[in-house]
């Protein structure tokens, strides 16, 4: 049993204060992904406030297979829309560990698509 960070770990931790380190006042865009879910976050750090949130649990997606591209498309759409009610157009992307392929590149290009700059 290792005693150290994983490597997951050590790359989530590089990257969040790579992140933190250039935003400025910008809000962050935060992923998280399971294997049956996917869910992002807006997150004021400077508040400590989650200004909006999406998931594939929403009620509106929660019948369909969350674990998939096509799911994390829809998931991105309504965290640019949830984000524009709140006032927010310029996040920083906070992949949090996970690589930038796959169902977070899906989600991250949908959300450039319905408004968000990053």
């Amino acid at each position: 049993m290792s005693k150290g960070l994983s490597l997951f770990e050590k790359r989530r931790r590089r990257n969040r204060t790579a992140l933190r380190a250039h935003a400025g006042s910008r809000p962050r865009l935060s992923v998280h992904r399971s294997g049956k879910h996917i869910y992002v976050q807006v997150i004021d750090d400077a508040q400590g406030k989650t200004l909006a949130a999406a998931s594939t649990l929403d009620k509106d997606v929660r019948g369909q297979n969350g674990a998939n591209v096509d799911a994390a498309k829809a998931v991105g759409a309504r965290i640019a829309e949830a984000a524009k009610k709140a006032g927010v157009t310029q996040v920083v992307f906070d992949r949090g560990g996970f690589l930038f392929h796959g169902r977070v590149k899906a989600l991250a290009d949908a959300a450039r698509e319905g408004g968000l700059e990053f």
